[in-house]
C-alpha cells in the first residue's frame, strides 16, 4: 500500500449523508423532545438525547442484518456532524411547532 492509498478517504454519496439526517429514530425522538421542551435551551439536551437513540437503534438494528436506512456498522461511516446537526434542526422544529400551536 503506498502513502497516498493510505491516507486517501473514502468519498461517500450525498444520498448517504441525506439519510443520515432522515434516519426515521431520529427524527422521532428530536421532535417529540423538541416539543416537550419549555426552553430553547433544552434543544441541545434533546439533540444528544436523539442523536444517542438513534445511534444506539440503528447500531443494533444493523447488528441484527436488518436493512435500515441509516445503518451503522464498524466499517461504515456513521456521519455523527450530520447526525447531530439533523437532530437540532428536528428539535428546533419541535420546539417552534409547539410554540406555534400554543400561541393560537
Amino acid at each position: 500500500m503506498t502513502p497516498a492509498e493510505h491516507l486517501s478517504v473514502p468519498v461517500y454519496p450525498v444520498a448517504v449523508w441525506i439519510m443520515a439526517a432522515f434516519d426515521p429514530v431520529l427524527i422521532g425522538v428530536s421532535l417529540f423532545l423538541g416539543w416537550k421542551a419549555d426552553q430553547f435551551g433544552k434543544l441541545f439536551i434533546a439533540a444528544i438525547a436523539g442523536l444517542a437513540v438513534s445511534v444506539l437503534f440503528s447500531w443494533m438494528v444493523s447488528a441484527v442484518g436488518i436493512p435500515w436506512p441509516a445503518p451503522i456498522s464498524h466499517d461504515g461511516p456513521t456521519f455523527f456532524p450530520v447526525r447531530t446537526a439533523a437532530a437540532f434542526v428536528w428539535a428546533s422544529v419541535g420546539y417552534g411547532a409547539h410554540r406555534i400551536i400554543k400561541e393560537r
